[in-house]
């Protein structure tokens, strides 16, 4: 069978946590603005999200690049765009949007399906995922993903939709592993993670893959996320 061909592009995950009740006007400033510019300028939307919980007043969203050089002048060029500053000033008129960012530059791992604009036939919930592994233990935890996780995820009707790591040593490059699966709805979620925690192959996975010493440094971090109107995956 044909391998898939290794993704190198540079993919940057930006967390922007809107000042209260802004969000709104926010996704309406991607969605009219942000969105094509980005495309104008060379950086690719790949997907746009928000918390399925009201309370957490963050947008969270993936561009890409053929690299982080090209990345870094794309993002330059954006920001320096008549059109971006344009649209940026008439949306602050009343007050900033944003009140804090956070951005990651990420590498796809060689596990990861390809990552592309996809849009499911009924509504599915989102879910993000972030793991700290114990010192020198992430390629073990690769190792688990590639070999079983990913599959038996697929099994229990979770949707692999794209696997990273962080390119920073600040950011994690590493002991962390940052993924998004997806779901039919939030309810079936803990139904899928049911069936896929009680499944033998999975306890017999993990069973091996921690003979040696645990993997995971800390619990999972997990949001689940609902797509935005705008974004690319649905």
């Amino acid at each position: 069978m044909p391998t898939q061909a290794e993704d190198t592009r540079c993919y940057e995950m930006r967390i922007y946590t809107a000042n209260e009740s802004k969000l709104n006007e926010l996704n309406a400033r991607f969605e009219n603005h942000t969105c094509k510019l980005f495309e104008k300028h060379g950086l690719t939307n790949i997907g746009y999200w928000v918390p399925t919980d009201k309370s957490d007043n963050r947008l969270i969203y993936v561009i890409s690049s053929p690299n982080r050089e090209t990345h870094n002048k794309s993002w330059k060029a954006f920001l320096n765009d008549p059109d971006w500053k344009k649209a940026y000033k008439a949306s602050v008129k009343d007050g900033a949007l944003v009140a804090k960012i956070d951005s990651t530059f990420l590498s796809a791992t060689d596990y990861s399906p390809e990552i592309k604009s996809v849009i499911f036939k009924h509504p599915r919930v989102f879910e993000l995922r972030t793991y700290v592994t114990a010192k020198d233990r992430l390629k073990n935890l690769h190792a688990r993903f590639r070999d079983h996780t990913c599959a038996i995820f697929e099994k229990h009707k979770m949707t692999n939709v794209a696997y990273w790591t962080p390119m920073d040593a600040n950011k994690g490059k590493d002991n962390t592993l940052i993924y998004i699966i997806s779901h039919q709805s939030t309810g079936q979620s803990k139904k899928n993670w049911g069936a896929f925690i009680g499944d033998p192959a999975w306890k017999k996975a993990r069973a091996e893959s921690v003979k040696d010493g645990k993997i995971l440094a800390k619990a999972p971090h997990k949001v689940f996320m609902n797509s935005t109107d705008h974004s690319p995956i649905k």
